[in-house]
C-alpha cells in the first residue's frame, strides 16, 4: 500500500513539474517511496504454498511483463493526443486505483511475532540450513548479472536500431520491438513452471542464461533489423524465464520470516543492474561500438549462467500438497 500510494502521489506530481530539476527531484522522491515489485513478491511468497511458489512467481513476473510493454507503447500513442502531463497524472491516478483491490480483495496471514522483538536477518540466515547465506547471495547477484545483462542490451538494441534504419523507420520499429519483446517475457514468465516437473530450478536459470546470452550475442552480430528484432525477442523470451525462477529459488531458500527482507535486497540488485546495464553498455559501445556492447551483453548473460551453474544449489523440494 504505501508503495503504489508513494508512487502514485510522486508520479503525478510529475505532470505538475515546471523545470527538469524538480522532475529530477519527483523521480528520485518516486524510486525512494515506491518498490511495488519487491512487496508484491515477497507478499505472493509468503502467502503462496511452496508447491505453488514457482507457478504463482511466474503468473505476477507475466503481469509485470505485460503491463511493461503495455505501459510504454499506450502512453507514447496517448501522449500524442492529450500531451506527456496528462499521462502522468493519468499514470499515477492509475496507481491509487489500484490500491482499492490490494486493501479489499488482498488477504495477509497475521503475523504473531512482534516486530521490535524480530531477529536480526543475519542471524535468522545463518541459523537455517547450512550454506543458505552462500546461496542467496549466489542467487541476489546473478539477478543483479541478469538484469545489467539485459538492461544494457535493451539500451544498445535501440542505438543499433538507429543504425540500421535510420531515425524515422527506427521510432515504429523500436515501439514494435519492445512490445513483442515484453510479451516474450511474459509467456516465459507464466510457462516455464512446466519445465520444473522434468528438470530442476538450476538447470532452468543455467540454460535459460546460457540461451539468453547466445542471443544477445547474435543480436550484436545481426545485420539487418529483422535478424535484430528476432535476436532481441529471443533474449527477452529466456530472460522472462529466468526473472520467476530466481524469485522461487530466494523464496525456497529464505526463511519465511526474513523473506521480504531478502526480496528487498534481491529487488535492490535488480535496480543496481537496471542502472548500471546502460551505464556499461553505453560505455563499452562508445569505445568498442554499439555491435560490441551487445556482444558484450550477451557475455555478462553467459558469466550468470556460470556462476548459477558452479556455485549455485539445488533448494529443498518443496512437500506436494494433498
Amino acid at each position: 500500500m504505501r508503495a503504489m500510494i508513494g508512487g502514485g502521489i510522486s508520479v503525478g506530481l510529475m505532470g505538475l513539474t515546471q523545470s527538469a530539476l524538480q522532475l529530477t527531484v519527483l523521480r528520485g522522491i518516486q524510486g525512494a517511496s515506491s518498490g511495488t515489485v519487491a512487496a508484491a513478491t515477497a507478499l505472493v511468497a509468503t502467502e503462496t504454498p511452496a508447491p505453488h511458489l514457482a507457478w504463482a512467481l511466474g503468473i505476477l513476473s507475466s503481469a509485470i511483463s505485460l503491463g511493461s510493454a503495455v505501459g510504454p507503447a499506450a502512453g507514447g500513442l496517448a501522449a500524442n493526443v492529450v500531451g506527456l502531463r496528462a499521462i502522468f497524472l493519468g499514470g499515477g491516478a492509475l496507481l491509487l486505483l489500484a490500491t482499492i483491490p490490494v486493501l479489499f480483495i488482498v488477504k495477509e496471514s497475521p503475523r504473531r511475532a512482534i516486530r521490535a522483538a524480530a531477529p536480526r536477518t543475519m542471524d535468522v540466515l545463518r541459523a537455517a540450513a547450512p550454506g543458505t547465506v552462500g546461496a542467496l547471495a549466489v542467487l541476489i547477484a546473478a539477478q543483479g548479472l541478469q538484469q545489467t545483462s539485459y538492461a544494457a542490451a535493451q539500451a544498445l538494441v535501440v542505438l543499433r536500431l538507429l543504425q540500421l534504419t535510420g531515425a524515422t523507420d527506427a521510432k515504429s520499429l523500436t515501439g514494435i520491438t519492445f512490445a513483442v519483446a515484453g510479451i516474450a517475457t511474459a509467456l516465459a514468465s507464466v510457462t516455464y513452471s512446466r519445465l520444473l516437473r522434468r528438470t530442476s530450478y538450476r538447470a532452468v536459470i543455467t540454460i535459460g542464461a546460457v540461451l539468453m546470452g547466445l542471443a544477445l550475442f547474435g543480436s550484436g552480430l545481426a545485420r539487418n533489423p529483422a535478424m535484430l528484432v528476432a535476436a532481441f525477442v529471443i533474449g527477452s523470451f529466456f530472460s522472462g524465464a529466468l526473472i520467476p525462477a530466481f524469485g522461487a529459488m530466494i523464496g525456497l531458500e529464505a526463511p519465511s520470516i526474513v523473506q521480504a527482507t531478502v526480496f528487498g535486497v534481491s529487488s535492490s540488485s535488480i535496480s543496481l543492474g537496471f542502472g548500471l546495464g546502460p551505464l556499461l553498455g553505453g560505455f563499452v559501445a562508445s569505445a568498442a561500438g554499439v555491435q560490441t556492447g551487445l556482444m558484450a551483453a550477451g557475455v555478462l548473460a553467459l558469466a550468470q549462467a556460470a556462476l548459477v551453474g558452479i556455485a549455485s544449489r539445488e533448494p529443498k523440494p518443496p512437500q506436494r500438497l494433498a
